[in-house]
């Protein structure tokens, strides 16, 4: 028998495509227009996400039987904010500019739709090893989508990936410039992450169609 059984895998898989937290549930959009304008900071949020929502999943998941019912959405809230600081602190010890760039947006990883959907339709209701599982799955599906739309952005936006120039040199019109491309300013600006996710949901709907709603 593998290390997870087949029920316990597709909480992993399932998030991945077919119920994707941005593209099917339609949750955590306003991260994936603030912040993906490069590819660097939403691999950081995307990790950012994954921590959070994981280890506040098990968290939850431990509690869930002795947290009154009443004030369950003010101990939620107190978990990932709890977890929210450590991974501020930890950017801000670590990766500075990093940081600062992503400024407020890591603060609302605590508000983000898709870290309290999941502490409530299943943290609270599981053990913490599914718990665990359902908040790698859907903080994977979440990061996925964010990389996605950040490497078209940066790529098609910058003329560069993590900050390196792969298209080649704009000012002295190296690689794909010396043929008179030129950068895309619009790619950078948050309506166009829009765009990207709608076509991202587009070519999912068309390569499975059940998932068109009626």
């Amino acid at each position: 028998m593998g290390l997870l059984s087949k029920k316990d895998a597709k909480l992993i898989t399932d998030p991945l495509a077919d119920n994707n937290p941005i593209t099917i549930q339609v949750l955590g959009i306003c991260s994936a227009l603030a912040i993906t304008a490069e590819l660097k900071a939403s691999i950081v949020m995307a990790i950012s996400v994954m921590f959070v929502l994981a280890m506040g999943n098990v968290v939850i998941s431990l509690l869930r039987n002795i947290i009154p019912s009443k004030i369950r959405i003010i101990v939620q809230l107190i978990i990932a904010a709890a977890l929210v600081i450590i991974v501020d602190q930890v950017l801000k010890a670590y990766a500075y500019e990093l940081s600062k760039q992503l400024s407020v947006f890591v603060g609302l990883i605590i508000t983000n739709c898709i870290i309290m959907g999941r502490f409530e339709a299943f943290a609270l209701a599981n053990g913490p090893w599914r718990s665990f599982l359902d908040g790698i799955g859907n903080s994977a599906g979440y990061g996925i989508i964010l990389i996605i739309v950040a490497f078209f952005r940066e790529l098609l936006g910058s003329g560069s990936l993590l900050g390196y120039k792969v298209l080649g040199d704009s000012v002295e019109k190296t690689g794909v410039y010396a043929y008179g491309y030129e950068n895309n300013g619009f790619m950078l600006l948050a309506p166009m992450a829009l765009i990207t996710v709608g076509l991202i949901i587009w070519v999912q709907r068309s390569r499975n169609t059940s998932l068109i709603e009626d």
